[in-house]
């Protein structure tokens, strides 16, 4: 069987100190609307592109403007766990299958302590 190793998109997370408030501000700005999420977390929608917002504590364990997180959503994760692990990227028990949220995902930070995250949606 084939794989399919193309990437689907790429999904900003933002920080945020008030996601309920930051949903309103974009619905009013940006035009992205409420997708999914809670008070912790959210995804906002507008056509077929989305932004994502993340609570931060904005302290010392939980800086607001710490690293950025990216993520990279494919169809086929299988192959990118293959070629992560083999390149030393991850360790494989850093792959999640069947995620709370519905994703099957691993992720891992770059010398900037940028979080990149490769997704597949269940």
């Amino acid at each position: 069987m084939e794989r399919n190793t193309s990437i689907r998109g790429i999904e900003p997370v933002l920080p945020s100190q008030d996601i309920i408030r930051d949903i309103a501000w974009h619905k009013k700005h940006t035009g992205f609307e409420y997708s999914t999420g809670d008070k912790m977390y959210a995804v906002l929608k507008r056509d077929n592109q989305f932004i994502h917002l993340q609570w931060h504590a904005d302290n010392a364990d939980d800086p607001l403007l710490g690293g950025s997180v990216i993520k990279i959503f494919v169809h086929d994760i299988d192959p990118f766990v293959a070629e992560f692990v083999e390149r030393g990227t991850i360790k494989p028990e850093k792959y999640q299958r069947d995620t709370p949220w519905g994703t099957h995902e691993f992720g891992f930070y770059d010398l900037n302590g940028n979080a990149i995250f490769i997704v597949q949606d269940k």
